[in-house]
């Protein structure tokens, strides 16, 4: 049985073309990613709402797509920010799973997740061995609660 984390994009990117661990900024995805490497699990993989499953180290452009709620004055302040509506992250959830699939046992293997329920709920029911160390931990609490667990 392996052991898979799996991290959420965050908003806070660089702006340039980079590496999926190097691109994400800000306490939570650093936290997220420091206790998924403490996890010493066999992959660590990244929930991108625009390029699906990430592997760490593969080079991607910034973007602005998101899962999660925004409400509408944040919207305003983002133009360029798309929110996927429910039926395209039930399509984004499918291409996640079918990914996953090819790099691991969705029955089997133990899927550690450090991403927020908005990216959880398109994919769970395809998973059946799930843990979830932040259950519970609203989101502006997660970067300390990942740094305790750290």
């Amino acid at each position: 049985m392996k052991r898979i984390v799996l991290i959420s994009c965050v908003s806070r990117k660089s702006t340039t073309k980079a590496k999926a661990k190097d691109l994400y900024k800000g306490p939570l995805f650093t936290n997220s990613l420091a206790y998924g490497q403490a996890l010493k699990p066999d992959h660590i993989f990244i929930l991108s709402a625009h390029y699906h499953l990430l592997d760490l180290d593969k080079v991607i452009e910034p973007y602005y797509v998101t899962l999660s709620y925004v409400s509408p004055d944040k919207r305003k302040k983002k133009p360029n920010l798309k929110v996927l509506t429910n039926e395209e992250a039930n399509c984004w959830g499918k291409k996640v799973i079918e990914q996953l699939g090819e790099v691991a046992d969705l029955k089997k293997d133990k899927f550690i997740i450090l991403a927020g329920q908005n990216y959880l709920t398109p994919i769970q029911n395809s998973l059946t061995n799930i843990e979830e160390p932040l259950k519970g931990v609203g989101m502006f609490d997660r970067p300390k609660k990942l740094k305790e667990l750290i």
